[in-house]
C-alpha cells in the first residue's frame, strides 16, 4: 500500500467513516496478486520506489497483458523489456495506448504525470543505441526525459568535451559504451555526480561480447564510476532514476 493511501484510510478511521475491522482489512490486504502463471508484486513501488518491471523474454504476450492490466488496477505504471517485434505487435493489439519501441525492445504504458528529474544519457557510438534506447524508455516510464548525447566516443575525444556542459547539473549520468569501454572514465573526469557505466556487447573478437568493456569499466580510475551488467540499459536507468528520486525528495524536505 502506498503512503498516501494509508494516510487516507487512517484519516477516514479517525473521522469515524470506516470501522476498525474495515481499517484493518484494508491495511492488511495482500501485497501480491496471484495471476495465471505469475505472482505479481503490487507493493514494489512503496518498498523500492517504482513498480515491478516485466522481463519479456520467455513470457507470452498473454502473460504480459495480464500483468499490465492488474498493475493498472493498482494504479501502477507498466514497463516490459526485451520485447521483440512480434510480441510488441500482440501487446499493441490488446493495449492500444501502449508504446512499443522497436530499437529499445520495450513496451510501456504512458503516464499523464509531469516529467521530473535530471538524468544524463550518453552513448559512445551509434551501435550502442539499442541498449541506450532501453535505458531512455525506462527513464520515460519513470517520468524522466533524459538529456541525451549520442556518438561521442573516445575516438573523437573532443566530441564529449563539447557537450559535457549539458550534464553539469545532472543527478546521475548513464554512459553506454562497447569495445574497450573507455568513455565512462572520461565522463567521470568531467562530472561531479554518479556515472553509471553500461558496457555493451558491441565490438570485435577480443571484446568477448562486452566482457572487455565490463572489465575496463570495473577498473576505471574515475572514482565516481560504477558499473552494471553487459547490455543492461534497464538496470543503468533504474539506478539513475532512484538517485534522481532521492535528490528530488531531499529538495522537497523543508529546511530545518
Amino acid at each position: 500500500m502506498k503512503r498516501h493511501e494509508l494516510e487516507r484510510i487512517a484519516k477516514q478511521y479517525r473521522a469515524g467513516k470506516v470501522t476498525l475491522s474495515d481499517f484493518c482489512a484494508q491495511v492488511m490486504q495482500p501485497k501480491s496478486e496471484q495471476l495465471s502463471d505469475t505472482t505479481l508484486d503490487v507493493d514494489r513501488a512503496r518498498r523500492c520506489g517504482f513498480p515491478e518491471v516485466v522481463y519479456g523474454e520467455g513470457k507470452s504476450a498473454e502473460t504480459i497483458i495480464e500483468i499490465f492490466r492488474k498493475q493498472q488496477e493498482h494504479g501502477d505504471t507498466s514497463l516490459a523489456t526485451r520485447i521483440d517485434a512480434e510480441k510488441g505487435a500482440a501487446l499493441k493489439a490488446s493495449l492500444p495506448d501502449g508504446i512499443y519501441h522497436e530499437k529499445g525492445r520495450t513496451f510501456r504504458m504512458p503516464t499523464d504525470q509531469p516529467t521530473w528529474g535530471n538524468v544524463g544519457l550518453v552513448t559512445a557510438g551509434t551501435s550502442d543505441l539499442p541498449v541506450a534506447e532501453e535505458a531512455r524508455e525506462t527513464l520515460r516510464w519513470m517520468g524522466i526525459e533524459p538529456v541525451f548525447i549520442q556518438d561521442v566516443g573516445v575516438a573523437g575525444p573532443h566530441r564529449f568535451g563539447e557537450q559535457a556542459h549539458k550534464l553539469s547539473d545532472a543527478d546521475a549520468v548513464i554512459v553506454v559504451a562497447g569495445m574497450e569501454g573507455a568513455l565512462p572514465s572520461v565522463a567521470g573526469g568531467h562530472l561531479a555526480c554518479p556515472v553509471i557505466a553500461v558496457p555493451t556487447s558491441v565490438g570485435y573478437g577480443a571484446s568477448f561480447q562486452g566482457v572487455a568493456a565490463l572489465l575496463g569499466m570495473l577498473n576505471s580510475c574515475a572514482s565516481n564510476v560504477t558499473v552494471v551488467n553487459i547490455d543492461a540499459g534497464f538496470k543503468g536507468a533504474y539506478l539513475a532514476g532512484l538517485i534522481s528520486l532521492r535528490v528530488l525528495q531531499a529538495k522537497s524536505q523543508p529546511e530545518s
